[in-house]
């Protein structure tokens, strides 16, 4: 997939674009994209960054960085995908300033949108204006009940199959491993520390059952509160694994929340229930 962050960058031809922030690139944006890749047009992505509602002000806990966002629309089939800066003077362009510089200088003969989809200055330019422009706009079948909305609070409140559900695959950590206490590998259990954008959601804290890298994952969010810890960590563990994994990137997905966190009597008896959720993440399934 060619990443584009200027139209000028895009040559200009016959193409159906599928317009939206797309964060999560869950069920429902993905009826958006499916729809312009079946269009027989170039299927094309004109997505926002930063997210606007971020910009604006909001307090906005992501559900995937740009560069999940963008591996995931290129799963999804588009060919080109245009990341449009949401800036002062984006948001200032009027609908038909906007259709100019970012639709009919790319060739866009078509489009698919959410039917909610809103565009222009305060947001004043919907779907018939497309119409009304002379755009065809393509018909998307309304995937119901999914939201990045409705996914963040089901991840904070850890129900990992209900936000597999609405996404179409299972929620996933993103981000870079940093060294941590490395008291995981005193206790015979080496994990990795993963530091993750602050903006990205994170669910519940407790353990979880997951994946990386091909290999199931014990996962742990939280405070470490057996050993006094106030800041927050995500640390997978991963079975069966070995190698080094410090400074890059690692995508986790998380299949199951097994407990919450806890304090032991003892190491010795943190160290039992550390093999119980070692045992319940060989079991657990993927929910998707």
């Amino acid at each position: 997939m060619r990443i584009a962050h200027a139209p000028s960058q895009l040559e200009r031809r016959p193409r159906a674009a599928a317009i939206g922030t797309f964060d999560g690139v869950h069920r429902g944006h993905r009826s958006v994209l499916r729809t312009a890749v079946e269009s027989g047009l170039e299927p094309t992505v004109i997505t926002l960054d930063p997210h606007p509602r971020i910009v604006l002000g909001n307090r906005v806990e992501l559900l995937t960085t740009l560069e999940r966002r963008l591996e995931l629309l290129a799963e999804a089939g588009i060919a080109d995908t245009l990341v449009a800066a949401f800036t002062p003077e984006f948001m200032r362009l009027t609908p038909e300033e906007f259709v100019d510089r970012y639709i009919r200088s790319l060739g866009v003969e078509a489009v698919a949108v959410g039917a909610d989809f809103r565009f222009g200055t305060k947001r004043s330019g919907t779907v018939e204006t497309l119409r009304e422009l002379g755009l065809t706009v393509l018909d998307v079948e309304e995937v119901e009940g999914v939201s990045s909305t409705a996914i963040r609070d089901a991840v904070r409140a850890g129900l990992l199959a209900e936000a597999a559900a609405m996404l179409g695959r299972p929620f996933e950590l993103d981000g870079t491993v940093v060294s941590g206490d490395q008291r995981g590998g005193t206790l015979g259990y080496p994990t990795a520390n993963i530091a993750m954008d602050a903006q990205l959601v994170c669910p519940r804290y407790g353990i979880y059952a997951g994946e990386a890298l091909g290999h199931r994952a014990a996962v742990s969010i939280g405070t470490n509160p057996h050993y006094g810890g106030t800041e927050r960590r995500i640390e997978p563990f991963l079975l069966d694994f070995e190698g080094d994994l410090y400074g890059k990137r690692l995508v986790v997905e998380l299949w199951a929340r097994l407990r919450d966190e806890a304090v032991f009597d003892s190491e010795e008896a943190l160290i039992e229930q550390i093999a119980k959720d070692v045992e319940a993440t060989r079991a657990a399934v993927r929910p998707v």
